[in-house]
């Protein structure tokens, strides 16, 4: 495993991280689940991508706007970082082709939307790919939350795929939550004891 802050330096070229990221990614080396609850331009991406990258496998993020995918991928691409994205946007076999690289690739990151995890091909693509995967990420959180407002019924099927890789921390960010909200957010994602 490589130091964070050797990897935050090598990818981004800063010296030292933004208040709360530090504490995130500690806590996420550390093993454990987390909820990750900053601003919006606080760098939550930075607080699951530096400890992706300090670990061999691959990130799965479940993002629910495709605009943000697309830009994610397009970031980490221009620092040299295997990236890959999945949308409904894309035709069957651009789809299969990228979780294939992913499964036989040294992928680092690789950003779907809610809607696909149901889809039989990633279903039966999880299967392989789970070997690898070792940090699951859910962006936009609070959409998992019946309280959240923006609440959408596919992100109740990331708790499937927890169950799948039940080895894999999950790692869940986003700008705002109430005490309810978060409290929701830790139920719905299957959160073990001991998270943060």
């Amino acid at each position: 495993m490589h130091h964070p802050l050797q990897v935050l330096k090598h990818y981004w070229g800063y010296d030292g991280f933004r208040p709360g990221q530090a504490e995130v990614i500690d806590s996420i080396l550390s093993g454990h689940d987390t909820l990750a609850l900053m601003p919006t331009g606080g760098g939550k991406s930075i607080t699951f991508q530096v400890p992706a990258l300090a670990n061999s496998g691959i990130c799965l993020v479940i993002s629910p706007l495709v605009a943000l995918m697309k830009d994610q991928v397009k970031n980490l691409q221009k620092r040299g970082i295997l990236s890959a994205f999945i949308s409904s946007e894309m035709p069957h076999w651009e789809i299969l082709q990228q979780l294939d690289n992913c499964i036989l690739g040294d992928y680092k990151f690789l950003y779907i939307s809610p809607e696909r995890i149901s889809s039989e091909l990633f279903q039966e693509k999880l299967k392989t790919l789970s070997r690898k995967v070792n940090l699951l990420v859910v962006d936009e959180a609070h959409c998992i939350s019946q309280w959240g407002n923006d609440f959408r019924r596919d992100y109740r099927l990331i708790a499937d795929i927890r169950d799948a890789i039940p080895h894999v921390q999950v790692i869940a960010v986003t700008a705002s939550a109430t005490a309810a909200v978060v409290a929701d957010i830790c139920e719905q994602l299957h959160f073990r004891k001991g998270y943060r």
